[in-house]
């Protein structure tokens, strides 16, 4: 495996913060972290990238957040999906997988 960097095209991040809280509430740390668990390591968000997307996406009314204490006894700000952020999941989601199978299309061009 490459040790080079990938970066994430423009909105991928959107789509990855709304996938990661889609079945529970969760703080911006737990929020990088799965995305680094379920990447395997591919996709690391730093804090500088993580919580301006969160902000820009409770400003769209997709998510809603609460603080709460967290599982190591510290006040943590949770987020999760609102109605519209769930709608905008799945019209996300639906133009990523438009997307990946043209571009699939294109690279596999013989």
């Amino acid at each position: 495996m490459r040790d080079e960097k990938l970066w994430l095209p423009q909105g991928t991040l959107d789509l990855l913060i709304l996938k990661a809280i889609e079945l529970e509430p969760m703080h911006g740390w737990g929020i990088s972290e799965r995305l680094q668990q379920i990447s395997r390591d591919v996709i690391q968000v730093q804090q500088g990238s993580l919580y301006p997307a969160l902000h820009r996406l409770e400003r769209h009314g997709w998510i809603s957040a609460k603080w709460a204490i967290s599982e190591n006894g510290r006040r943590a700000k949770y987020y999760q999906l609102t109605t519209k952020g769930r709608k905008q999941l799945a019209q996300e989601a639906n133009d990523w997988n438009r997307l990946a199978a043209a571009v699939g299309e294109i690279l596999g061009m013989a």
